[in-house]
């Protein structure tokens, strides 16, 4: 099966499907943008970056060599996407009064343990803005030898008309030059802009600022749009072949990205762009303001007023995989807890299909059961359809299990490498462990081997006093042809 060359991703530039060619022949390369690091990452995030994990995922499954690179924000993110405000980072900083890099540090390391919960993947690289500085001085001078930015009082400001002379800005959000100038604020005579449109790239320091550095234009910081250009430049060169980040990105973030890298390098960085859609509570955005928010630790310990129990890290990833990446997810007690049987129920298929009896012809087609898989993720990565044919195949587990269907050894052997494969290395879920799940999984094999002792010798009291303890427990016994199962 080539299913490398049967790969489509969804093209926001153009609303096509295509098939996807690197660029590259040496790599594909993946840039995601990485979170903020001056507060505890939230579920949107969390949403995101499961999402680009699956992604990366299944293009090493389809034997790509993936360069896959998140940066980590850890300055010149301001309050405001204008290039107004303070650096989010700084005014943590202050507030609390410590170091930015304890924030930074602190941040970050809350950011991956949560991701290590979840059973992301750590990216091929992760660089940090402060780090790359100096190239991001570079690409500024790039900008400015270009004419397409201006220097006004240490800032400079990247010239959004002057660019869209020769090239559209907002051909990735769909907007219009002529609307955005329509529904700015009018300029007043202090203002070092030269018209709202534009960004800083490059943002003059006050004395009381405290992230800065020396550069040709005086002391101060780089702008949040910069850091990605000059970090996706680096590490996956000029044009590279996908992007991506929270559907909140796309403007103006990603829009100044294509202008910023076109203007230094002549060529639009990525190929494709792919955004994640937002996540909402009970049916409501998520807001901190109107206290409907929920941090991902809230919700694997259940210490929260909005959900009606705890949900363990692989319950949740296999939730988020039921919503395309593009599709809006909403969190409720509902949802989460039919995703949690639905999981248990895989888990359950799982174990079971090592335990299947093979005859000598298949009664059914297991290749179509395969093809199913990649004809799933080969559109636009669609991880609610994989699911939805990974069930189609724990029916046939079941049908197998129960006699009423037949595979050979061959077949199983295939089924088995392909099913767990996508089950564990694509979608990237794992027998739950942290609550104790693969020891109880030990000693529930322990007890149901004890029962087929009883039964083995006309024990029907011990055996029938143990499936109803157990059943008053909540865990149901099936007792079939090969042996005895529980869920």
């Amino acid at each position: 099966m080539e299913a490398k060359s049967q790969l489509q991703v969804h093209n926001s530039l153009s609303g096509q499907k295509e098939k996807f060619e690197s660029i590259h022949q040496e790599f594909v390369g993946l840039y995601v943008c990485g979170p903020t690091v001056y507060s505890n990452v939230h579920l949107g995030n969390c949403r995101t970056f499961v999402s680009f994990d699956l992604i990366y995922r299944y293009l090493m499954h389809l034997g790509y060599k993936v360069r896959y690179v998140r940066n980590i924000t850890d300055v010149g993110h301001l309050e405001s996407d204008e290039g107004e405000g303070e650096d989010k980072i700084s005014k943590k900083a202050r507030l609390e009064q410590l170091e930015p890099m304890e924030i930074v540090q602190q941040y970050t390391l809350d950011f991956h343990q949560v991701m290590d919960r979840l059973n992301a993947l750590p990216p091929s690289i992760e660089p940090t803005a402060t780090g790359h500085i100096i190239e991001q001085i570079e690409m500024i001078r790039s900008i400015l030898d270009k004419g397409l930015a201006y220097e006004s009082n240490g800032s400079v400001y990247f010239d959004v008309l002057k660019y869209n002379e020769t090239h559209p800005y907002g051909e990735l959000s769909g907007r219009k030059i002529e609307d955005l100038i329509a529904g700015t604020r009018e300029l007043d005579g202090q203002d070092e802009k030269r018209n709202p449109l534009d960004f800083a790239i490059w943002k003059n320091a006050s004395k009381e600022h405290i992230m800065k550095w020396p550069s040709p234009w005086g002391i101060g910081f780089p702008g949040w749009h910069l850091e990605c250009s000059a970090m996706s430049t680096k590490y996956l060169g000029e044009t590279f072949d996908i992007h991506g980040g929270g559907m909140d990105l796309k403007f103006p973030h990603h829009e100044c990205e294509i202008a910023q890298g076109t203007a230094a390098l002549g060529v639009s960085p990525a190929r494709y762009w792919l955004h994640t859609n937002m996540l909402t509570l009970n049916g409501k955005k998520m807001s901190k303001s109107l206290g409907n928010s929920l941090l991902p630790e809230e919700l694997f310990s259940g210490n929260n007023e909005l959900l009606d129990k705890a949900y363990g890290p692989m319950v949740v990833r296999f939730f988020m995989m039921q919503a395309h990446y593009r599709s809006t997810l909403d969190f409720s007690s509902e949802a989460l807890g039919a995703a949690e049987k639905g999981f248990q129920k895989l888990m359950d298929a799982v174990r079971k299909l090592d335990q299947l009896q093979v005859v000598k012809e298949s009664s059914f087609d297991v290749e179509a059961q395969i093809e199913s898989y990649y004809a799933a993720m080969n559109d636009d990565f669609n991880a609610p359809i994989l699911i939805a044919n990974l069930f189609e195949s724990v029916r046939y587990i079941n049908l197998i299990a129960d006699g009423k269907e037949k595979i050979n050894a061959a077949d199983l052997e295939r089924w088995k490498t392909e099913l767990k494969s996508f089950i564990f290395n694509v979608l990237g879920l794992q027998i739950e462990s942290e609550s104790g799940n693969d020891q109880f999984g030990q000693v529930m094999d322990l007890v149901l081997e004890m029962r087929q002792e009883a039964r083995s010798t006309k024990n029907w009291a011990l055996s029938d006093l143990i499936r109803d303890r157990l059943q008053e427990a909540g865990i149901q016994v099936k007792d079939g042809k090969d042996g005895a199962s529980w869920s």
